[in-house]
């Protein structure tokens, strides 16, 4: 059988419809005679957290239907997550540890050999280069509890900071920027005030592809209430923008002059919540703090008819746009990786922060400004467990020595045994890993779990060679461009296969439960931590090294909600226990095993950390009783927050004579990430089965391409041939090419740039300058790729 892509979204939307009101569709799928239980879980792909059943029959999951009791999803699913269960069975999982030879061919090793070796190899790296020879990269896929157990053996076990996690690809500037502007990490409100929104104002995210279930909450509010306001700014009209009451196009990385020229029409016409800013706010450039008359003096450059001629978008939509965000009574702004992906991505952060403090659209229903995330633990796994080169477990700085000397006495470690120096970022992190021949290059080793960097690194030509000539130990449950490179592969079980606690955009924590054995040899993560640890001496330090992956999760979320205890991001009231019974999960703060959860922060009635005790007295907090809104987290301790003076920066790469063409990346509906799982599921693999390249019409015409023709792509760091899809999608001079592809030559992250913010130190994946040139007339490509052989070359 073969399917369109409009075949394919038409039989996503019935499936989401299907899924929440139970009916049989496909009725092997969905029977409920078909199934021997169901079991209560959480969706293994984007951050939007749907809450799932998943259908056991004779030990093997056979379908997954949405949680209708869900309050994330009420019951929908994309198809994504309704076929996630057909990538468990799939043959091409690996079933045995396997361990490089001499001859470069892999061997079948059992598992005490594989885990004896690394540990050898390991401590080798230790005693010859020092604690920081041996690297952890992880994953926004991984579970809560075993982010927190890589995390603890590094940090606490090794002494080392060398921990970083793919969520420095994709989230560190909204954690950047929320940091900078409220104090604290993590969104203010909740998906439900998408319901209460009368303006959304959707920036830099393909919301219908990345995030299709939010996509439809949004859709559904502007069904149900036309007055409702949709405002969409990126650089494509893709099927987001098309619903949109206005389009803000702009060109990649221009959009911090239109924020600042909407500010300025607010601010001009007096749109501004005068009390809110008074109250609440206070104006920075990070150095001096200064008046908001100061503020209205540094925007006023930012007339509209300037930012047109510097961005391409109209003065007339920035004008309107400013009107509806102020004007509409609750503004929400949700955005993903157009505004974090970035050289100067913590600005954007702060500038639509900017725009929500001056309008007073925050902390009420309807108002917030809200970072979604891309992957299902991003928020729970990484950032909240402090698995990061510069974080502890509560998302506190390493160089915190209050913070770092509680968390050594919760882990019962001596005194000075956690480094306060930040490890290396990823990008650092990968530019210094290499072989024992190579005196730059300090790191020696490393350990990745649940992700694919040899395809999801920018500028890829830079780093392979590092992890090829390192000791690389992948986790994964699938062959993929990372194990080509790798010396040790280690099978891994899929989630429903080992159960855990998922984090979701909105705060929220979610428990899935084991549904069934894994297939083969693979075993849990925190299995595979642990006894590594165990190898290396540190088995007091992670004791959870049973087999019985549900006790030793508990084991670890009970140790880590006890040590983040009485923080802004306490989970303490979230006991496994409650877990299990809550059909929805719990967003935190949930300081007690009585509280509901809280749906909106820094506003009392709604905040419990407004009188939690053990919190005021643990940071210092004196909240006024007459407080109604208050950043209890701001360094000041004033309780406001930052409204950010920010310069107008453009890209660090922008087009010249010799490459005219800016470059952006991005997801599309049917896959995920590099497509080691939605690739392995038929219906969506044919969907939607090899990357192209977007070219509008105009430059089409001037190159001489048609759709299907090949075209080079070619950046400063490398090159892609993609075949041609011409379309108006893009605005001219704009060329998007999704990233998922595994076929080596049209791995587009080969041309990306790998420029970092300065502040969040995330790459710069959405903006290249790049040439292109027809290399051919349409050819049969092989699509449908995907790496199967753990033997075959990177190439």
């Amino acid at each position: 059988m073969n399917i369109s892509r409009r075949q394919f979204i038409k039989a996503s939307a019935a499936a989401a419809t299907a899924a929440a009101i139970g009916v049989s569709v496909p009725k092997r799928s969905y029977a409920e005679g078909d199934v021997d239980k169901w079991v209560k879980g959480a969706c293994r792909f984007c951050g939007t957290g749907c809450g799932v059943y998943v259908g056991v029959k004779d030990g093997k999951v056979v379908s997954i239907k949405g949680n209708p009791k869900a309050k994330t999803n009420f019951g929908f699913l994309c198809v994504k997550g309704f076929l996630a269960y057909k990538v468990m069975n799939h043959p091409d999982r690996l079933k045995y540890p396997m361990i490089r030879q001499a001859d470069g061919k892999f061997k079948r090793a059992s598992w005490d050999e594989a885990l004896d070796y690394v540990a050898s190899k390991f401590k080798y790296f230790h005693e010859k280069y020092g604690k920081d020879a041996v690297a952890y990269y992880g994953s926004g896929q991984c579970l809560t509890e075993e982010s927190y157990t890589f995390n603890k053996l590094w940090k606490g076990g090794f002494g080392s900071n060398m921990v970083e996690g793919n969520p420095r690809l994709c989230m560190a500037s909204a954690v950047g920027g929320y940091i900078t502007t409220f104090g604290s990490d993590e969104p203010v409100g909740s998906y439900a005030d998408i319901e209460q929104a009368n303006c959304i104002f959707l920036v830099g995210s393909n919301t219908s592809e990345c995030h299709p279930i939010i996509f439809r909450r949004i859709m559904r509010r502007k069904l149900d209430n036309p007055g409702v306001k949709i405002i969409v700014c990126e650089p494509r009209k893709t099927n987001t923008a098309k619903i949109a009451d206005l389009w803000l196009p702009v060109d990649p990385g221009t959009d911090l002059a239109v924020f600042h020229s909407m500010a300025r029409e607010i601010i001009k016409n007096n749109w501004v919540d005068k009390a809110f800013i008074d109250k609440n706010t206070r104006v920075t450039d990070g150095k001096n703090t200064y008046s908001f008359e100061k503020y209205a003096e540094f925007v006023e450059q930012f007339d509209p008819e300037s930012v047109e001629k510097l961005t391409r978008c109209p003065a007339e939509n920035i004008r309107k746009a400013a009107e509806w965000f102020a004007t509409s009574g609750a503004s929400m702004t949700l955005w993903t990786m157009g505004l974090n992906q970035r050289t100067r991505g913590v600005w954007a952060n702060n500038l639509i922060h900017n725009l929500h403090l001056i309008t007073g659209n925050i902390c009420k229903p309807g108002a917030d400004s809200f970072s979604l995330t891309g992957q299902p633990n991003a928020c729970g796994g990484v950032r909240e467990t402090g698995t990061l080169c510069h974080l502890l477990p509560g998302t506190k700085p390493v160089t915190n020595d209050k913070w770092r000397a509680h968390v050594e006495k919760e882990w019962g470690i001596a005194p000075g045994t956690i480094d306060p120096k930040p490890g290396f970022h990823t990008m650092k992190m990968f530019d210094s890993l290499g072989g024992e021949d190579d005196p730059n290059k300090p790191i020696k080793a490393m350990l990745t779990s649940t992700t694919n960097p040899a395809q999801s690194l920018p500028n890829l030509n830079k780093y392979v060679k590092g992890m090829k000539d390192a000791f690389l130990v992948v986790i994964d449950i699938f062959p993929t461009r990372t194990t080509q490179l790798a010396d040790v592969v280690l099978p891994a079980a899929f989630i429903y296969e080992k159960g855990g606690v998922f984090g979701c955009s909105e705060r929220r924590s979610q428990l899935t439960e084991k549904c069934v054995e894994p297939p083969f040899e693979a075993k849990p993560d925190i299995w595979i931590a642990a006894q590594i640890a165990k190898r290396m001496g540190l088995e007091k330090l992670i004791p959870w090294n049973m087999d019985d992956s549900m006790k030793a999760n508990e084991m670890a979320w009970t140790e880590y909600t006890r040590v983040t205890k009485d923080t802004d991001h306490t989970l303490y009231g979230a006991t496994y226990d409650r877990l299990k019974r809550e059909p929805a999960g719990i967003q935190w703060p949930c300081p007690s095993v009585d509280h509901p959860g809280t749906y909106k922060r820094y506003v009392r009635g709604m905040d419990p950390m407004f009188d939690h005790k053990g919190f005021l007295a643990k940071f210092g907090k004196q909240i006024p009783s007459d407080a109604k809104v208050y950043f209890y987290m701001d360094s000041k301790n004033e309780g406001k927050a930052n409204i950010w003076l920010r310069p107008y920066k453009e890209a660090a790469e922008v087009p010249d004579a010799q490459y005219p063409f800016y470059l952006t990346t991005g997801r599309v509906i049917e896959q995920w990430h590099t497509g080691t799982m939605t690739m392995r599921i038929p219906e969506i693999a044919r969907a939607h089965p090899n990357g192209y390249v977007e070219i509008h019409p105009a430059d089409a015409s001037k190159y001489n391409i048609v759709t299907g023709d090949m075209v080079l792509v070619e950046s400063k760091r490398g090159k892609s041939v993609l075949p041609a899809v011409v379309t108006k999608t893009s605005m001219p001079g704009i060329l998007f090419v999704p990233w998922h592809d595994q076929a080596f030559d049209r791995m587009i992250n080969f041309v990306c740039n790998d420029a970092v913010d300065p502040g969040s130190k995330e790459p710069e994946f959405k903006i290249a300058a790049v040439r292109i040139q027809r290399v051919s007339g349409p050819v049969k490509i092989e699509d449908k790729v995907v790496i199967t052989d753990i033997n075959s070359a990177y190439s």
